[in-house]
């Protein structure tokens, strides 16, 4: 009978593939990760003209917004959508529930995560398609690995935090706001939705360089920087991205919780007429 279990691994994928589904299910959601940061690409390539960058060059607002947006897509679709759907799962008992099976808990978190990171392969894939494709975006074949390695470094990190942000979000209600306040203000200081040139105000900078959107940015734009003459590697700042993931492991590992938060609603029968979204693996 023991022979007959799925390995570990077997039961991870089959957790992430059932994590996927429960996505495409919420149209609402992947449209906001998916499609939201394409009309702002294509919107913006459509009405920028040449977009300063730092060194004093220009570049076509196409190849300064893809590898952005691709980014924000990315951090969409680790941090706010892994964020907003675990304290929402909190709240409507399935985690509870979860725990209370024999599949193990890493298995159920591994699921969530890596649905995470297959949106944003999915969603930067896509991103850039429509850049080189569409719009002739500049892409060097020989700095691809330090922008897949930018890549790996930043969606997991932005994984990390948005378990921190779950377990740090008082109710599946109030997760949605406290997302979007934190991701958003990032993304106007990091370089996604407009370059902030070369003298910034000081403050403004030094908000930039310590968050880790703006380190995802640069260490994935270098490889699409077409003034650049050096190595595209940015060892500073996917230090200061893993670090980002450090503290957000940290936080998620000291303050994660599997049971309803009080006052949301959460019972012993929370979820059981929601049919397929209270079963923690895919049948």
């Amino acid at each position: 009978m023991a022979d007959r279990l799925p390995s570990p691994l077997r039961l991870l994928v089959h957790q992430i593939g059932y994590q996927n589904r429960v996505f495409r299910r919420v149209p609402i959601a992947a449209f906001f990760t998916l499609a939201f940061p394409l009309m702002f690409l294509l919107l913006f390539a459509a009405i920028s003209g040449d977009v300063w960058i730092s060194g004093g060059h220009e570049v076509a607002a196409a190849q300064f917004f893809a590898p952005g947006l691709a980014v924000f897509t990315a951090a969409s679709a680790t941090y706010t959508n892994i964020g907003i759907s675990t304290a929402v799962a909190r709240d409507e008992g399935i985690l509870r529930r979860v725990r209370s099976t024999p599949l193990p808990r890493w298995v159920y978190l591994g699921g969530v995560v890596g649905s995470g990171v297959c949106i944003a392969v999915f969603g930067v894939a896509l991103m850039l398609a429509v850049g080189v494709g569409v719009y002739g975006v500049d892409a060097d074949v020989g700095r691809l690995l330090p922008a897949v390695v930018a890549f790996v470094v930043g969606t997991a990190s932005f994984a990390m935090l948005g378990l921190a942000l779950a377990a740090m979000a008082p109710s599946g209600q109030s997760s949605p706001a406290l997302a979007q306040a934190t991701i958003l203000p990032m993304a106007f200081v990091s370089d996604v939705f407009f370059s902030i040139g070369d003298d910034p105000p000081r403050w403004l900078e030094m908000v930039g360089d310590v968050l880790p959107l703006k380190a995802f940015v640069e260490s994935f734009f270098a490889a699409f920087d077409p003034y650049r003459t050096g190595s595209a590697w940015e060892p500073e700042l996917l230090l200061r991205m893993g670090l980002w993931g450090v503290f957000g492991a940290v936080v998620a590992a000291r303050r994660f919780r599997w049971e309803p938060s009080t006052g949301s609603g959460g019972g012993p029968g929370v979820g059981r007429s929601r049919g397929h979204r209270g079963r923690p693996v895919a049948s």
